[in-house]
């Protein structure tokens, strides 16, 4: 796409000195680096809870061109966090709503909106261009693509990273550094790490991170300062500290090592065995899935299931079904002699996601009598007590 701002040649306009005029007071910016963020341009995977600082900083500091990639409507849990959005905009598109507030905070530079899900059939088409890209992901099929097309496009990745009270951020360029294979060259095993949709997350802690990453960004495109190349930054909001580890590049690493392996994209959702989209809805598949009013209806009856929570118990204050016994999933290992295999159970928490993976335990100890409630409790408030909170 043809950017249509002036270049770093160009003087600043009248207005442009007035807008950026705390900018050009400090020497390691001036009028030179003012222009040259005007110049530049960044893509941002990802407009929730890390791409909202990042963008809305990103626009007011006057980087010229800025690149949104999301496929998402603004959803009221969205809203504790993403404060790029406001409650006017719900169900409407991330990608154009977030728009409509960058261009409100700085009408001199261009936004080009992705609404779409960044995949390997994508990717490289939409970040070819861009001066570097800002991974505001949060789930890791998406970040080992990320980090993939950052390597082949031969651009920096800004990494950004958040979980409950705290925080990862760290600059890939492998360039002159270590890319994020080189340092976690194979994923978790699929459910060992919770989203933040599962475990929640200090809605602060993303605007504390994220600002970071804008901080490194625009250090990048001015060119000063020393980046978080080579280093990752450790944040921890309960206690309020910031850590450091270094960083090494992996000489045998399979994207951008001398001889790579991996020299097109693959399929990540394969390589990390979960999926980069989120789903409302967790499943464990037709034949072990039960709806919430299936569920209703054999409870009605003679014989009805056992019911097992496997949330945590903190999540009972927030909503519940009664008669549902709690076994936390990662006590549930532990404590598989207190459920009788001949019986029928039920396993639920708050989407289904959690209680899908276990299901896939239980079958791994030879229980077979064993349903998924689809969708969780929040399925039941929809389909069966609406007296119970959504969350």
């Amino acid at each position: 796409m043809a950017l249509t701002m002036m270049d770093e040649h160009t003087d600043l306009s009248h207005d442009e000195i007035r807008r950026y005029s705390r900018h050009l007071l400090i020497p390691e910016v001036g009028l030179e680096g003012q222009k040259r963020l005007r110049a530049s341009s960044v893509l941002v995977i990802g407009t929730g809870g890390l791409g909202s600082p990042v963008a809305m900083y990103l626009a007011a500091a006057g980087v010229g061109h800025i690149g949104l990639v999301d496929y998402d409507v603004v959803d009221f849990s969205n809203l504790q966090r993403q404060v790029i959005y406001g409650t006017s905009r719900l169900d409407t598109l991330k990608v154009d709503s977030a728009k409509e507030r960058l261009l409100d905070i700085n009408p001199e530079i261009e936004v080009t909106t992705y609404n779409v899900l960044f995949t390997s059939e994508n990717a490289l088409d939409i970040a070819k261009g861009y001066d570097l890209i800002i991974d505001g992901t949060d789930n890791f099929p998406t970040r080992y693509l990320v980090n993939d097309v950052s390597v082949m496009l031969g651009i920096p990745n800004v990494y950004g990273s958040i979980f409950r009270f705290e925080g990862q951020v760290s600059v890939f360029d492998a360039q002159d550094g270590p890319c994020y294979r080189c340092i976690f060259p194979e994923p978790p095993p699929p459910g060992l790490v919770p989203s933040c949709a599962e475990g929640g997350v200090l809605g602060v802690l993303p605007g504390t991170v994220g600002t970071l990453q804008a901080t490194e960004a625009l250090k990048l495109l001015l060119g000063i300062g020393s980046s978080l190349n080579g280093k990752m930054l450790l944040y921890n909001a309960l206690d309020m500290s910031f850590d450091f580890i270094k960083l090494r590049k992996n000489p045998a690493c399979k994207v951008c090592s001398e001889n790579p392996e991996i020299t097109e994209l693959i399929d990540y959702e394969e390589f990390c065995g979960v999926p980069m989209r989120d789903h409302d809805e967790g499943s464990a598949g037709d034949e072990w899935d039960i709806t919430a009013v299936e569920l209703a209806n054999l409870l009605k009856g003679e014989k009805p299931p056992i019911l097992i929570d496997v949330r945590e118990p903190h999540e009972l204050q927030i909503a519940r079904i009664e008669d549902a016994d709690l076994i936390p999933l990662g006590q549930l290992a532990a404590r598989l002699s207190e459920l009788d295999s001949a019986q029928e159970i039920v396993l639920m928490c708050k989407s289904g996601t959690r209680s899908a993976r276990a299901l896939e335990l239980l079958l791994g100890a030879g229980f077979r009598k064993l349903k998924n409630l689809k969708g969780g409790i929040n399925a039941w408030s929809e389909d069966v007590d609406p007296s119970l909170p959504q969350y």
